[in-house]
């Protein structure tokens, strides 16, 4: 079972929060505002390894946190404050 460390509640099963999938980044390469925009919202990286994502604990403090997971394993390794995207706090992702 996958237990995610809530900073403002503690450890919890994984069953209490809502992924909110990888906090996006979009190649400077693509310069189109549209294209840009749907790169931002539909395409991701999918990583098999240490991923970086994005978790709303819907059944606790009802904040958002930013974690590292291991996919391959489903293992979460450690909070990542520093992730492009990360806040603690009740508004959007």
């Amino acid at each position: 079972m996958i237990r995610i460390d809530c900073p403002n509640c503690g450890a919890r099963p994984v069953e209490e929060f809502r992924y909110g999938g990888e906090p996006p980044s979009v190649p400077e390469r693509i310069t189109d505002p549209e294209a840009r925009n749907i790169d931002h919202v539909w395409f991701l990286d999918n990583v098999d390894g240490p991923v970086t994502e994005r978790w709303y604990h819907l059944a606790g403090c009802r904040r958002w946190l930013t974690l590292r997971r291991d996919t391959s394993t489903d293992t979460v390794l450690a909070p990542d404050d520093r992730a492009p995207g990360a806040r603690r706090d009740d508004g959007g992702h």
